[in-house]
């Protein structure tokens, strides 16, 4: 075993969430789980017993419980999750209405704006309302064009409020790239922005989008987000005449927001393989699948809690989009980041751990490896006292990364190098609250 770099403080193990659900399970099945290797054990033995609880535990809404947890479960593929269940993703993100922060969005040239849990409820109803009004219905497709802005989020959330399968692409990606991926899903809707801000260059969007709506035939409408500054919009292609903007497009007398009640496994999310062996491979990921991998890992792994700050560097292209959007269903407020991570020479995002107030920091070994080369020492000058945990993954993080993250970030937190995969948009190996950390190590398998 390499040298440990750090080990939970005995007040912080039994604070965690994952330490009273182990307390919880051990006393509803009448086991001796000792240990997080207990637990882990019990997770991979006992599925069935094991995600049943972490939807008790995470209070999953649904508005009807399962006939049977796990049915044909030896068969793969063909086992079923929460048979008989009707539930609806966007409801268990949206619990809370209230004044506290729900989003973030800050964009590498400064601009930032904030969005409240009930401002969020309000954006989502107009745009679902609308949305129904158009006839959409669920498993009609809407895809989103578009940065990591907060308009992202309410698209996706008013599409899958309804029970339409959400994709989207980041906005740096090519004419081909997005066409090989939305060409074969046969989208109704389509998000855009009109353009983005990276490495200090405004980036227009407009010739891409015009050759999109061009393209797929399948569009029924399409609406263009107003994100570049009047400025930068000099010289703009042409938009088709019957693009709509999004301020005009939202319902101005909205319907009430009724989330559709729909079975487990009804498809939410569209993603791709790389397309490296030919063109890129649609994946669907069901909504109860999503909803509870992401709860298990906030809750238990990272031990993400309510008004918590949860930051992750990620494009709309990337699984841990949909993974950061996730946090919305434990109550944490999402810190949403368009732009180069570079900026200001890393500064800009590690600034924004104090002022920000970010708990967990989620970025690449990339990018900590370009900081230690670059000579960035983010502890000087910084608090950094809301920090607790940073995650890593993109690639394996060194253990000469672990080393410079303890002595010049922080040496109080859990730094959690971990490895999923679109194929399952979540983790195989994760990090966990309880356990130590070691030199170039992943703490752990993920539970289940």
């Amino acid at each position: 075993m390499a040298e440990v770099l750090w080990k939970p403080s005995p007040e912080r193990v039994a604070g965690a969430q994952v330490t009273r659900f182990m307390r919880d399970v051990a006393a509803a099945q009448d086991l001796a789980l000792d240990d997080y290797a207990a637990l882990h054990r019990w997770s991979v033995e006992q599925p069935a017993a094991f995600w049943q609880a972490v939807w008790d535990f995470c209070g999953v809404r649904a508005s009807r419980p399962a006939d049977a947890v796990l049915v044909d479960g030896d068969r793969f593929p063909g086992a079923r999750w929460f048979d008989g269940a009707q539930l609806n993703f966007a409801e268990n993100l949206l619990r809370r209405d209230d004044d506290g922060i729900a989003l973030v969005s800050l964009l590498e040239n400064g601009r930032r704006r904030a969005l409240s849990w009930r401002d969020l409820q309000g954006k989502v109803r107009a745009l679902a309302s609308r949305l129904r009004r158009d006839g959409i219905a669920p498993g009609d497709r809407v895809v989103g064009f578009l940065p990591n802005i907060e308009e992202t989020v309410v698209c996706m959330l008013a599409a899958t409020s309804i029970g339409a399968v959400w994709s989207s692409c980041s906005p740096d990606f090519g004419l081909n790239g997005v066409l090989d991926r939305f060409g074969q899903i046969a989208p109704r809707v389509l998000f855009a922005a009109d353009g983005y801000y990276y490495n200090g260059k405004a980036c227009d969007c407009t010739e891409r989008i015009a050759a999109i709506a061009e393209a797929i035939d399948s569009l029924e409408t399409v609406v263009v987000i107003d994100l570049l500054d009047a400025d930068d919009r000099v010289g703009a292609h042409p938009l088709p005449a019957d693009v709509v903007s999004f301020a005009d497009y939202l319902d101005p007398e909205p319907q009430p927001l009724e989330f559709a009640q729909l079975p487990f496994d009804h498809p939410l999310y569209v993603m791709y393989s790389s397309g490296t062996t030919g063109v890129p491979k649609c994946i669907v990921h069901g909504a109860g699948g999503t909803l509870l991998q992401h709860l298990k890992e906030h809750r238990l792994a990272v031990d993400l809690r309510e008004d918590d700050v949860l930051f992750y560097f990620t494009t709309c292209g990337w699984m841990m989009w949909n993974w950061l959007v996730s946090g919305l269903a434990s109550g944490a407020t999402l810190l949403l980041y368009d732009g180069s991570p570079f900026a200001r020479d890393g500064h800009f995002l590690l600034d924004a751990i104090d002022s920000e107030g970010i708990n967990v920091f989620g970025t690449s070994a990339k990018f900590i490896a370009a900081l230690e080369k670059a000579g960035v020492s983010p502890g000087e000058g910084r608090d950094l006292g809301t920090l607790r945990a940073v995650l890593s993954t993109g690639s394996p993080l060194s253990p000469e990364s672990f080393d410079y993250v303890y002595r010049e970030w922080k040496s109080d937190l859990c730094l959690s190098s971990i490895s999923g995969g679109t194929d399952i948009l979540s983790c195989f190996v994760i990090g966990s609250p309880i356990l130590p950390v070691h030199r170039g190590e992943i703490q752990c398998a993920g539970l289940g």
